[in-house]
C-alpha cells in the first residue's frame, strides 16, 4: 500500500508553463491566477547583491558570506520589475493569488416608459 502511494503522481501544479516576464497570468495546466514575485538578496553590511536559491521554502544566498567583505548576515527584498542584470541574481517564485470576493446580488429598476428621460441604474447594495 505504501509503494502505491509512493508511486501516484503529485497533483501539485508547479506552474511551469506561465511565462516569468510577465507579472500576473492564468497558468493553463490549473486555470489559478499566478503572480510573479522576483527575490533578490543583497549583503547587509556592503549591499552588494549575492547569487540567490530557494532551499527548504526559503530564500538564501548560494554562498554561506558575501565574496566582497565576507559577512554572513543577508537580506532578501523583493523587486517590483525584473532587470536583464539582475536575472541571474534573482529568485522567481511563482505564488498563486486567491480571491475574496463572496456571492452577491445585483438589482436592476426597470425603465418606465411613460417618462422619457430616466434611465435604468443598479441598486445600491446594503449589507
Amino acid at each position: 500500500m505504501f509503494i502505491l502511494e509512493f508511486l501516484k503522481k503529485n497533483k501539485v501544479c508547479n506552474h511551469e508553463r506561465v511565462r516569468p516576464d510577465v507579472d500576473f497570468a492564468y497558468c493553463p495546466d490549473c486555470g489559478e491566477l499566478v503572480e510573479n514575485q522576483w527575490y533578490i538578496v543583497r549583503c547587509s553590511c556592503c549591499g552588494v547583491k549575492l547569487k540567490a536559491l530557494m532551499k527548504n521554502g526559503e530564500i538564501i544566498p548560494e554562498n554561506r558570506f558575501c565574496h566582497n567583505c565576507g559577512a554572513r548576515e543577508y537580506i532578501v527584498e523583493r523587486i517590483s520589475k525584473i532587470n536583464f542584470i539582475d536575472i541571474s541574481y534573482a529568485v522567481l517564485i511563482k505564488a498563486i493569488v486567491k480571491n475574496n470576493l463572496s456571492k452577491y446580488t445585483q438589482s436592476w429598476v426597470e425603465t418606465d416608459f411613460r417618462t422619457s428621460n430616466y434611465r435604468p441604474r443598479l441598486l445600491q447594495q446594503f449589507l
